[in-house]
C-alpha cells in the first residue's frame, strides 16, 4: 500500500487577494449607507407618520415636447445621481478588487442556488434598475452566470425592502404582500428560466462579444480601475442620458390623462403594464405614481401592474446591460416583466 502523503500545494494567495475584497466591502457599505440606508431610514419614518413619500414624478406631463423631456430628465437625475455614480464605481471596482474565482464560486454557476445568491445579495443595495445595471455588468465580466447577474439586477428594485416598507405605509400592506409574492417569482423564477435560454456560457458560445474584466489587465490596481471606470462610463452613461431624455418626452403618451371611468379596465391594465416596463423612474417612485393615479380614478388592478413593472426594468436599463446579456435573454426578461405585471394586476383586482 502506498502510504506516501498527498502532496499539498505550498502556493498561497498574495496578501492583495484579501485586502482588495475588504476594501471593496468597505466602499460598498460606506456608499450604501450614505446613498441608501441612512436616507431611507428617515424616509421610512416619514412614510409611517404621514402615509406619503412625495408627489408623483409624472406630474406636469401634459404634452410631449423637448421641454417635457428636459424637465423630466432634470427631476429624474436629481433623484438618482448619487446612486448612479455609486453603481458605476462599484461595477468597475468589482472587476479589480474581487478575485474572479471567488465570485465564480458563489455567482458563476448555472444553478438555482447561484440565482438565489444573486437575488439575495441585491436586497441590501436597494438601487433602481439603471443604478444596479453597472454592477450586473461587472458581475458578468467577472464570469457571473446569467441567472445570478439577472437576479441581482432585477432584485435590487423589485425586492427593495425599503420600498416595500414605504408601500405598506402609503398604499397598504396588501399591496406590499402582493409585491413580495410577485417579486419572488420574477427575481428568482424568471432569472433562472432566462439562464436556461442559453445552453452554455456566452463567453464560450460566442453569443456575446468578449468582455474581459479589468482584473486580467496588467499594471497597478489604480490604473486598471481607472481603465475599467472609463470603459464603464462610456458604455452606460451616454445611452442612459439619451434614453431617459426620450422617455421624458414620451411620458405623456405612455401615461395619458386618466378618465375616472377607466377603473379596472383590462385594456388600461395591459397598456400601463407595457408602459411601466419601458419607462424609467427613481427608486420607490412607483408608490406616489400609483397613489396619485388611484386618486384620479385608476383601479387597484392597473395600479398593481404599475408597482411591478415600473421599478423592475426600463428601456434605459435594458440598453445599459445590452453587452452583458444575450439579446434573447433581455427580450425574454422584458416580456416576463410585462406579463408578471399583467398577472399581478388581474390578481390585484380581486384581492386589493
Amino acid at each position: 500500500m502506498n502510504t506516501s502523503p498527498i502532496p499539498v500545494s505550498t502556493k498561497s494567495r498574495p496578501r492583495s487577494a484579501y485586502w482588495k475584497p475588504f476594501l471593496f466591502i468597505a466602499i460598498l457599505i460606506g456608499g450604501l449607507f450614505y446613498v441608501k440606508w441612512e436616507p431611507y431610514f428617515h424616509k421610512a419614518l416619514t412614510a409611517a407618520a404621514k402615509h406619503d413619500i412625495g408627489k408623483s414624478i409624472l406630474a406636469g406631463s401634459a404634452e410631449p415636447s423637448l421641454a417635457a423631456a428636459w424637465d423630466y430628465s432634470v427631476v429624474y437625475f436629481k433623484a438618482v445621481w448619487k446612486a448612479a455614480i455609486l453603481g458605476i464605481v462599484l461595477g468597475s471596482l468589482l472587476q479589480v478588487l474581487i478575485p474572479q474565482d471567488w465570485l465564480k464560486r458563489v455567482f458563476g454557476k448555472r444553478t438555482f442556488g447561484s440565482t438565489v445568491a444573486g437575488g439575495l445579495s441585491a436586497m441590501p443595495g436597494m438601487m433602481c434598475s439603471c443604478c444596479a445595471a453597472p454592477v450586473a455588468v461587472g458581475m458578468r465580466k467577472q464570469s457571473g452566470s446569467i441567472g445570478s447577474a439577472l437576479a441581482f439586477w432585477i432584485g435590487n428594485p423589485v425586492l427593495n425592502p425599503a420600498t416595500i416598507i414605504f408601500m405598506g405605509f402609503v398604499l397598504g400592506w396588501k399591496f406590499a404582500v402582493l409585491r413580495i409574492a410577485a417579486g419572488v417569482v420574477l427575481v428568482f423564477g424568471v432569472s433562472y428560466w432566462a439562464e436556461r435560454l442559453v445552453k452554455k456560457d456566452d463567453a464560450v458560445t460566442g453569443e456575446l462579444p468578449q468582455i474581459p474584466a479589468a482584473q486580467h489587465q496588467s499594471g497597478p490596481v489604480v490604473v486598471r480601475w481607472l481603465k475599467a471606470l472609463w470603459t464603464m462610463f462610456w458604455t452606460v452613461v451616454p445611452v442612459y442620458f439619451i434614453a431617459v431624455f426620450i422617455l421624458g418626452a414620451a411620458r405623456a403618451w405612455l401615461f395619458p390623462a386618466l378618465d375616472p371611468a377607466i377603473g379596472n379596465s383590462l385594456v388600461a391594465l395591459i397598456g400601463l403594464a407595457l408602459a411601466g416596463t419601458l419607462f424609467v423612474i427613481p427608486t420607490a417612485a412607483e408608490i406616489p405614481i400609483a397613489k396619485t393615479m388611484m386618486a384620479l380614478g385608476l383601479g387597484t388592478g392597473p395600479a398593481a401592474a404599475l408597482i411591478m413593472t415600473l421599478p423592475a426594468v426600463s428601456l434605459p436599463s435594458l440598453i445599459m446591460v445590452r453587452k452583458a446579456f444575450p439579446a434573447r435573454v433581455l427580450w425574454f426578461t422584458a416580456g416576463m416583466v410585462a406579463l408578471t405585471g399583467i398577472v399581478t394586476g388581474v390578481v390585484g383586482i380581486f384581492v386589493l
